[in-house]
């Protein structure tokens, strides 16, 4: 266990910062950042909005034209309704249809306070879980709005044809998920997520057909074109003919999830891969607390060099599977020497350390606590498999349950795993092991969902997310739903309300604005296609993964971040000088979609390294090791890091410009957390 830090007498690294950052220059007035939070209290604040938007008459919606980039629950959910409400869309995918977003692989379920089970659950006590299970790091009157609304994504779902889970007796099946104490999860047979966007590709299908939205596939959004200060239109290239081509519209809608694929191996859908952020990044937008990138506690070990994708298992199976690893370090070497094995082992030399740290919670405590305690175990030398896994036992619950019920639970996720690891969890624990998941940070965005660049919107894991410095379980698809169906449909009428004055011949695809963008991106796609090295981008990715995951990952220090800059530097030197990018440029070109993306990937991972050195804090999943409690969690420092870092673009390898949104408590304390007692 980590020694007791003295946060008052660590050493500042606010002047190593200023070699990577300009911090000065973000307290100038034109930097000032207005969130454009209501005024009231916070269970007021959305009614009030809503009582007070401006309206667009329903004859003028068909004459104002949003583009909607993405099409996971986000994008979909966003396309449909804003095509529904009678506004023309224009909705963008790089997959062959609308589908396979990062959506796809949430197989929990999805959060709401309908409180089925009369177990105390309420808005407020979800509106509070997800501030506390964010380490009050979030917004509270946005987390709140998520709350009042994620009732209504319930019925929304179920009036699509959503299959949620029931028990025999037809009742729903409610679940727990981390960092919570109540059953208000949601789930759906099989991966919620998935039926979740089946439900949603209903409603997006049912609008492409009545010609209210425009569905194009096969496109990769590479620039976002700014006309007299507004988003007006995005540089697209046809994925299949390498074309590129120009769409204008009078507002434009990100949905084009996170980038936690910056370390190469990742649970994201491999579609996922920040560009989209990047490019918005570089005409203004601000990207905001990049350094909160959540690691999912039960994805699959990883079991080669050559594995593309972590395998994520859904976080329910924490509900009846116990958690543990070897008491005796002698019991964990033979097992990973193969001269034992885990049934081997009798239950009074198993540490089940979660319940043991954390008796109030025990398995459901939250993701970064649960994720940091099993690298502790691991690092301590107490690891199975090839020393970076844990067990997840399920012996106890089929004990308890019988086989049937197990089976009935998580039958699918077992089928899964057996199949990759050719172990049977009937008989013998399931191995796990953190990988990195959601990202929390992403384009900063204010309350109406719009970025700092007018006209340029954000939503669900694509903007900075309402969950702070942390997510509970089964809360990505809540945030992702509830901006698409009932948040952006409200805010965005605000924005649109006086665009219909607006010419579309002032910012049409002839503009030269169009003309710059277009020019810039082909520029950039040759100068990649004339490198001509020797280095695949996957093979030059794979070596950003490793210096991402080694020193920026679970637990970061002051010296890990700034080797990592240097690292990260090295790699760009690589990527510039002995990338291979081959087939054509005008045609279809996977390798050349790898290397764009890889350079966008680039400049996440330097921005999210710095923002990790900016916080000279740990609070949720930013793990700075020199800051911790003498047992070994989480010590924030409020007083100095109570505020959301927008970081403002000056380059790739230019100092950004820092830029505080303090965060303002008025309804909850801010605390400590605890999930021991």
């Amino acid at each position: 266990m980590a020694q007791t830090t003295n946060l008052e007498g660590m050493i500042d690294s606010t002047p190593i910062m200023h070699d990577y950052a300009d911090i000065e220059t973000g307290n100038m007035p034109e930097y000032t950042i207005d969130s454009k939070i209501p005024e009231g209290p916070v269970a007021e604040k959305w009614t009030n909005y809503k009582a007070h938007q401006h309206l667009v008459n329903p004859a003028n919606k068909r004459n104002l034209d949003i583009i909607v980039v993405g099409t996971g629950l986000a994008g979909a959910s966003a396309a449909s309704t804003l095509g529904e409400m009678g506004f023309n869309v224009y909705n963008f995918c790089i997959q062959d249809s609308p589908r396979r977003a990062h959506s796809i692989a949430a197989q929990g379920g999805i959060n709401a306070a309908k409180n089925y089970q009369n177990d105390g659950d309420s808005v407020y006590r979800l509106f509070y879980d997800t501030v506390k299970g964010g380490d009050f790091r979030s917004r509270e009157a946005n987390v709140y709005r998520l709350a009042e609304v994620s009732n209504n994504i319930i019925d929304q779902c179920v009036a699509q044809g959503v299959p949620f889970a029931r028990e025999y007796g037809g009742l729903l099946a409610n679940r727990s998920f981390g960092g919570a104490q109540v059953s208000r999860t949601f789930y759906a047979k099989g991966q919620t997520g998935q039926q979740l966007l089946l439900g949603a590709y209903s409603s997006l299908n049912r609008q492409i057909q009545k010609g209210t939205v425009h569905s194009f596939t096969r496109r990769e959004m590479l620039d976002v074109v700014i006309v007299d200060g507004r988003a007006r239109g995005i540089i697209v290239r046809n994925l299949v003919t390498g074309e590129i081509e120009r769409y204008a519209a009078h507002a434009v809608v990100l949905a084009t999830g996170g980038y936690g694929r910056a370390f190469f191996l990742s649970t994201n859908a491999m579609g996922c891969n920040g560009s989209a952020a990047v490019q918005a990044f570089k005409k203004g937008a601000y990207l905001a607390n990049l350094a909160f990138t959540q690691i999912h506690p039960t994805c699959i070990p990883v079991h080669g060099e050559d594995q593309s994708k972590l395998t994520l298992m859904s976080e329910s199976l924490r509900n009846d599977g116990r958690i543990w690893v070897p008491k005796k370090k002698e019991d964990a070497e033979a097992i990973r020497a193969g001269k034992k094995r885990p049934t081997d082992i009798p239950d009074e030399d198993r540490d089940f350390y979660l319940e043991r740290r954390y008796p109030a919670f025990g398995n459901l405590c939250p993701r970064d606590i649960a994720s940091r305690a099993a690298k502790e175990r691991c690092d301590a030398g107490f690891g199975v498999g090839t020393g970076n896994a844990v067990y997840l036992d399920f012996k106890y619950a089929i004990e308890r349950l019988g086989k049937d019920v197990v089976r009935d639970r998580y039958g699918n996720l077992f089928d899964m795993y057996q199949m990759i690891s050719d172990d049977d969890p009937y008989e013998t624990p399931m191995m796990i092991f953190p990988a990195s998941h959601y990202t929390m940070g992403g384009i900063w965005v204010d309350y109406e969902l719009q970025t700092s660049v007018k006209g340029l919107f954000a939503i669900g894991e694509c903007n900075f997310s309402d969950h702070g410095a942390n997510r509970l379980g089964a809360s990505a698809l809540m945030q992702g739903l509830a901006d698409g169906y009932f948040v952006l449909p409200y805010t965005m009428q605000n924005y649109l309300s006086d665009q219909i004055k607006v010419a579309r011949s002032t910012f049409d695809t002839s503009h030269p604005e169009f003309d710059k963008a277009e020019a810039d991106v082909r520029s950039r796609i040759q100068r990649l296609m004339d490198i001509k090295g020797t280095k695949s981008p996957d093979e030059i990715h794979k070596r950003l993964g490793h210096v991402m995951w080694n020193l920026v990952g679970m637990g970061r220090t002051l010296q890990s971040l700034v080797k990592a800059l240097g690292e990260i530097e090295e790699v760009r030197k690589e990527f510039y000088t002995d990338l291979r990018v081959v087939g054509k440029a005008d045609d279809l070109n996977t390798e050349l979609e790898k290397a764009l993306r890889l350079e966008d990937f680039l400049v996440i991972a330097r921005m999210m390294a710095i923002d990790a050195l900016n916080r000279n804090e740990s609070c949720g999943a930013h793990f700075r090791e020199e800051y911790q409690t003498a047992d070994g969690e989480a010590a924030r420092r409020d007083d100095k890091y109570m505020y959301v870092s927008c970081w403002k673009y000056t380059g790739d390898t230019e100092k950004p410009i820092l830029i505080k949104e303090p965060l303002n408590y008025e309804a909850i304390q801010v605390q400590t957390r605890n999930y021991k007692s």
